[in-house]
């Protein structure tokens, strides 16, 4: 009759998101996949602690598709160089490893997956934070 409790709210942080994609910059939305990604893994090691099998496939898919989609997707193997060829060989090593874990009900092989991504995800994080600072160094210093 009322329709679903958290109907409002979804459509909120929906457009909250939509509003955060379309304004963000190129390393943002890399940020954005790397959250997206240590999200679903995080879901997924929970799923399988409770034993729900459609929840941990849901969040393993979600974690594959970011990876494969997002991160492995926004590599520029031309002018990024060795760095770029060897996130592209981790996230394909990523990827195999997903499938495992999905197949064989592993947690140990998602807390995996997500220990390789954290330092990777805090590297590009602090990119972020240093580019930032220079920024303001460089406005501080023309002004």
């Amino acid at each position: 009759m009322f329709g679903k409790p958290y109907g409002n709210a979804q459509a909120y942080a929906k457009v909250g998101l939509e509003s955060d994609l379309i304004s963000a910059s190129p390393h943002r939305l890399v940020a954005m996949l790397f959250e997206g990604a240590d999200r679903a893994l995080r879901t997924a090691r929970f799923c399988i602690a409770q034993g729900d099998v459609a929840g941990r496939g849901q969040a393993i898919g979600r974690a594959i598709d970011i990876i494969g989609s997002g991160l492995m997707a926004s590599l520029d193997l031309e002018r990024g160089g060795i760095v770029a060829t060897r996130l592209h060989a981790l996230y394909a090593y990523m990827l195999q490893r997903l499938v495992t874990a999905n197949l064989e009900n592993r947690a140990d092989i998602v807390d995996e997956v997500l220990g390789l991504l954290t330092p990777i995800r805090e590297a590009w994080q602090q990119i972020g934070t240093n580019a930032a600072a220079s920024l303001g160094d460089a406005a501080t210093l023309a002004a």
